[in-house]
């Protein structure tokens, strides 16, 4: 008899196993087509580029009492953005999306002291989310508009100058940035007001100065007139 009910309780239990974790929910892609509308975009590359094919991507949008940032950057290290009261390093509050050794994306808080960042243990961040893939570190959080005053974490309500960086990590720690100038908003930046604003690389800057354009329109002249 007691065989026999073991036999039926392992037979019931064999017929009913410990349930599995649900299924981790993939990341939402970035939509780009919302920039400027329902929320505001900085886009820094090849004109035309998207989240997904930017050298690096910010949007921002009010949920509530939070503000939701969403970063990506062409990068397997970090991709990172500052709010700063002038448009240089240096005493600036920081959210950094990191991704570590373990294929991980964390989302950290630094504190920048002259050119260096410091991490705060104190994260404003919550409803973390990130990835990484196709060698692009994307991250998704909230942070609250209003935070109670201390010289680390700065209120969102106010306007700021964005600073944008992206670069490598080494066992999960970044490192220096990738291009010696990272791009900055070239106006302070207001959570209320949604914008799409592109920026053209480096790559993508060289006939935009005036004196390109002079060049080009003298050629041209020249070009046309003939040599004598």
């Amino acid at each position: 008899f007691l065989v026999f009910s073991l036999v039926m309780i392992y037979s019931d239990y064999t017929g009913y196993p410990f349930p599995t974790a649900p299924p981790v929910d993939p990341f939402a892609k970035i939509r780009v087509d919302d920039c400027g509308k329902t929320k505001g975009c900085f886009r820094y590359g090849k004109p035309g580029c998207n989240a997904e094919t930017c050298d690096y991507f910010l949007s921002y949008r009010r949920i509530g009492a939070d503000v939701e940032f969403e970063l990506s950057a062409d990068t397997d290290g970090w991709v990172a953005v500052g709010f700063s009261s002038d448009k240089k390093m240096g005493g600036d509050d920081v959210m950094a999306c990191v991704h570590d050794d373990n294929g991980r994306v964390r989302i950290q808080h630094f504190y920048n002291v002259g050119q260096w960042a410091k991490e705060i243990q104190r994260n404003p961040a919550r409803d973390e989310e990130g990835v990484f893939e196709n060698n692009r570190v994307t991250c998704r959080f909230k942070r609250p508009v209003y935070v109670p005053r201390e010289e680390t974490i700065v209120d969102l309500h106010l306007s700021w100058y964005y600073l944008f960086a992206w670069g490598p990590a080494i066992q999960g720690s970044i490192t220096r940035h990738d291009i010696d100038s990272p791009p900055v908003s070239e106006r302070v930046v207001s959570i209320y007001k949604y914008e799409d604003i592109f920026m053209p690389s480096a790559a993508y800057q060289t006939f935009s100065s005036p004196f390109c354009l002079l060049l080009i329109v003298a050629l041209t002249f020249y070009l046309l007139m003939g040599t004598p």
